[in-house]
């Protein structure tokens, strides 16, 4: 058993995979205090069983994955009482998906989930994604997260309000790190390229996160294509 103990639920329409999942986690000393079958079942186990991150299916009968993460996440036009201060706030999902860059994963990331993995995961991926995301940092690598917003943020779907904020509340300096981060620089890449400390990098990614109220670095590389920061295709920030 390794790390701190966490509390997740698995919501999957196959139960197969919902058992597996949970042996692996299991295994390695995470409580599943819950399955679900569909999206619908997923939000009243968040609402009873409050965990700490949920494995979240995409496709599911009733409820979809995307629609339950939005009520899960307490999106603004959600009213399920799932977000606030009551501690659910700091639920995070992970969305599981078949293929690479499955269309739906965009919409799910708006909606404020924390990454995606693929169903094929390993054992030991599986588990340090967990742990991973429970722990506040996001879970798709930069380049993975680049390449997914240019794919979809093209589509141009309608604005969702979760994710629109003031960018003016950014310094200068804090703006400079979210369009290069949002190109697909890892930390020590930003910290290389402004001439910073990491832990300097470090401090200005925590204050735009906090200052736009996002939970992690996906959200704001959303937000950055959405807004209008950084442009799908445009400089890759690594040339």
């Amino acid at each position: 058993m390794n790390g701190p103990s966490l509390r997740a639920v698995i919501a999957d329409d196959q139960a197969l995979v919902r058992t597996g999942f949970g042996m692996i986690l299991a295994a390695d000393g995470i409580e599943v205090t819950a399955e679900a079958a569909d999206g619908a079942e997923a939000v009243d186990a968040v609402r009873r069983t409050r965990p700490d991150v949920v494995l979240m299916d995409v496709r599911m009968p009733r409820m979809d994955g995307i629609e339950a993460t939005r009520r899960i996440l307490g999106g603004p036009d959600e009213h399920d009482g799932l977000g606030g201060p009551d501690g659910s706030d700091s639920t995070r999902v992970i969305i599981l998906t078949t293929y690479d860059l499955d269309h739906y994963v965009y919409a799910a990331l708006t909606a404020g989930a924390s990454g995606f993995l693929l169903k094929d995961v390993t054992p030991e991926h599986l588990v340090a994604a967990v742990r991973l995301v429970r722990s506040g940092d996001a879970l798709l690598a930069p380049t993975i997260t680049r390449r997914l917003i240019e794919r979809f943020a093209q589509r141009q779907e309608a604005p969702r309000p979760g994710l629109h904020r003031d960018l003016s509340a950014l310094t200068p300096r804090e703006l400079e790190v979210l369009r290069l981060l949002a190109t697909g620089l890892s930390n020590a890449e930003l910290a290389d390229r402004l001439f910073l400390s990491p832990t300097t990098v470090k401090t200005h990614v925590g204050r735009i996160l906090s200052k736009l109220g996002l939970r992690d670095r996906v959200q704001a590389v959303v937000l950055a294509y959405e807004s209008g920061l950084i442009s799908p295709g445009g400089p890759s920030g690594s040339d």
